[in-house]
């Protein structure tokens, strides 16, 4: 089910985090409610992601056993069998389906789109070249906008589309390493790394990174539920020294397996997160 990955469902609580600077929020009371119902649906997302994660590696059992560091997962090794294996999946994801819905409608049916969006990649579009990375993405935006949905409050389109590019360069940094760790060998691991090669992955880093910088900057200054003395600006330089640092280790150091989890990791990915939801925080609070 591969728990570590369960932080990048993290991005449920954006909303909630967001309606912090809300001046109509009604109180304590309130903000403790929809908390709750944002972590409700951040546990339900990572049953369904758990659920997919199995299913994807069932998948790729012959695949994962030529990978150095993914033969070592329990299906690719052979100590977890099929059976068990699909039966648990199928459990998971139709028990977090239906409590998706008992939740709250319109995020059952952002719950569905994902498990639909993660099983297609999983059969199909895992093997189409610049598809598989934008599909990626799309799981990302799908947990974002859960996080708004569950408790029901609107959220500036910049924010999605900051969240789809910055899933994009994960992508893309993660697609890059693999081609750098694995060499020819990597086609055998994945078929897009057939037809990716260094010099495109860097171009296409090269569009997305300042991209998901502007998006960002742009969301500061526009969103309707941000201070209105833009003081939200502040926090720019962090967001700018976590793209940077991202690049720097994904062309500098073997991220190849999982490159997401530098952002449990890497000591200084961390620090610049703590700052800037702390410097974040204070700037939404300071503004009730």
């Amino acid at each position: 089910m591969r728990p570590r990955q369960w932080a990048k469902t993290l991005l449920v609580y954006l909303a909630f985090f967001f309606t912090l600077g809300d001046h109509d929020a009604s109180g304590v009371s309130d903000e403790l409610a929809l908390f709750g119902e944002a972590t409700l649906g951040f546990l339900l997302l990572c049953l369904i992601s758990g659920a997919a994660y199995i299913i994807n590696d069932l998948f790729d059992i012959e695949e994962d056993q030529l990978h150095p560091t993914k033969r070592h997962r329990p299906l690719a090794s052979g100590r977890l069998a099929r059976l068990p294996a699909v039966v648990g999946a199928a459990g998971m994801a139709m028990l977090g389906i239906a409590l998706a819905y008992l939740l709250d409608l319109h995020f059952g049916i952002v719950a569905t789109v994902y498990l639909a969006i993660t099983l297609s990649y999983n059969f199909y579009l895992k093997d189409l070249v610049i598809l598989d990375a934008m599909t990626i993405a799309a799981g990302f935006l799908l947990r974002a906008a859960a996080g708004a949905v569950v408790i029901d409050v609107p959220v500036s389109p910049w924010l999605y589309v900051m969240t789809s590019l910055g899933a994009l360069l994960i992508s893309f940094g993660k697609r890059r390493s693999e081609l750098d760790s694995l060499g020819e060998e990597g086609k055998n691991h994945r078929l897009t790394l057939d037809d990716y090669s260094t010099p495109l992955l860097d171009q296409l880093i090269a569009v997305v990174a300042p991209s998901t910088v502007v998006a960002y900057i742009i969301y500061t200054f526009t969103a309707e539920n941000l201070p209105a003395n833009d003081t939200m600006m502040l926090t720019i330089p962090f967001v700018l020294f976590g793209v940077f640092r991202y690049l720097f280790l994904v062309h500098n150091h073997s991220i190849a397996g999982a490159p997401e989890e530098i952002f449990l990791t890497d000591r200084p990915m961390l620090i610049t997160i703590v700052l800037w939801l702390v410097t974040a925080s204070a700037i939404l609070l300071a503004a009730r």
